[in-house]
C-alpha cells in the first residue's frame, strides 16, 4: 500500500494495489475509487485537502488487525 499526498493537485492517494486500474468512479463529491478490471478497488483518491492540517498527515497512523497465530 502506498500513501501519496499531492499539494499542487490538493488531494490524498491511498493506493492499494498495483493491480491495472480499468475505471475509476466519483463516489462521493471528492472522493473518488479506482477499480481492477476484476472490480476490486485498488486505489482511493480524496480531493480538497486545503485547510487540513499536513501535521495531521505527517503523524498518520494505521492501525493493522492482529492475527491469531496457528500453532
Amino acid at each position: 500500500m502506498r500513501v501519496r499526498v499531492d499539494l499542487e493537485s490538493d488531494a490524498l492517494y491511498f493506493r492499494i494495489s498495483e493491480e491495472e486500474i480499468e475505471e475509476s468512479e466519483e463516489v462521493s463529491p471528492g472522493v473518488i475509487l479506482d477499480y481492477s478490471k476484476d472490480g476490486r478497488v485498488v486505489g482511493i483518491e480524496i480531493l480538497g485537502l486545503k485547510g487540513f492540517p499536513l501535521k495531521e498527515l505527517v503523524e498518520m497512523r494505521v492501525e493493522l488487525p492482529t492475527l491469531k497465530r496457528e500453532r
